[in-house]
């Protein structure tokens, strides 16, 4: 059989739209990193919100179909505007303030990310949410006071292993997508604090 011929066959087979997926996620990413990781946030943020409602459906057995679509779309804004341009802009900070050869890099930069970043980034998230939500000063404060504080305990438990790996053995390129899909199930978490 000609090799052009078996090449076709080949790209036709079931791995061929996986690999023209990631090769053209590759060439966005280095054509345009931020608006990559940007829009990969707002998609698997409102994945996960998604999920979650499915989850809680399932959980109180209802057969309803209707689902929040406003849920899926904050999160999607949220994904959009800042956990991919934030994430994005953190790792590199990350990686010209703290290099790789400096002593205990891999642990300095997972205390920046957990004692720095993390606390800022979920006040962030009840910040953003309550006003995406429509929801006034007060209602962030109740949210802040009842809520902040099991949740960062839980992004504490849940986090600090997944961006052990990510910070020290994930490429910089793909940290951002790497949490991402990590997140799809702690924005799960957190959308069933909102109910």
């Amino acid at each position: 059989m000609a090799p052009a011929a078996s090449r076709l066959r080949a790209e036709a087979g079931l791995g061929a739209l996986p690999r023209r997926a990631l090769a053209q996620y590759l060439l966005f990413l280095r054509l345009y990193p931020v608006l990559t990781k940007a829009a990969t946030s707002g998609i698997l943020s409102a994945l996960g919100n998604f999920l979650a409602q499915m989850i809680e459906k399932k959980r109180k057995k209802e057969n309803s179909r209707s689902l929040d679509v406003g849920g899926p779309l904050r999160y999607a804004v949220y994904g959009f505007f800042f956990t991919g341009p934030l994430s994005h802009f953190f790792y590199l900070f990350m990686e010209h303030w703290i290099p790789p050869e400096v002593p205990l890099a891999g642990l300095r930069r997972l205390l920046l990310d957990r004692l720095v970043f993390a606390p800022a980034f979920l006040m962030l998230f009840f910040l953003i949410m309550n006003f995406l939500e429509g929801k006034d000063a007060s209602a962030f404060t109740t949210k802040m006071r009842g809520g902040f504080w099991p949740a960062l305990r839980m992004n504490w438990r849940v986090w600090t292993p997944v961006q052990f790996i990510n910070i020290n053995y994930i490429p910089l390129k793909f940290r951002v997508l790497f949490a991402n899909l990590a997140a799809l199930f702690w924005y799960a978490y957190l959308a069933s604090l909102g109910k």
